[in-house]
């Protein structure tokens, strides 16, 4: 491979991932649990945005339940940024002939 075409493409990469990275923060994403009674909002970057909780799991007693519940919303949507940040890497990183399933460091 030419030692200039290796440069062109590494500086395209270089240009390519300040976007994603940029795309990534502007990512969101919802989880839900227990039939919606609670649902959050992630960013690409995991930072939750936001927290929606049913009134009638704040009564006493329930604490334990609304925990499991905030945490399996996170792991929802933890996993729907993942695959959306997969989406727009394979969709920027597409035709620089990466090898398939390299995971880029975000």
């Amino acid at each position: 491979m030419d030692f200039l075409k290796m440069m062109k493409q590494a500086k395209q990469m270089q240009e390519q991932m300040g976007s994603l990275q940029e795309q990534i923060v502007e990512i969101e994403v919802e989880g839900s649990a227990g039939g919606g009674m609670v649902s959050l909002t992630l960013n690409g970057k995991g930072d939750m945005k936001g927290l929606k909780i049913d009134p009638s799991l704040l009564k006493e007693g329930e604490g334990e339940i609304l925990e499991d519940l905030i945490i399996a919303a996170h792991t929802e949507a933890r996993a729907k940024a993942e695959q959306a940040i997969q989406e727009k890497t394979q969709e920027l990183m597409g035709g620089l002939g990466l090898p398939a399933g390299m995971k880029l460091p975000f």
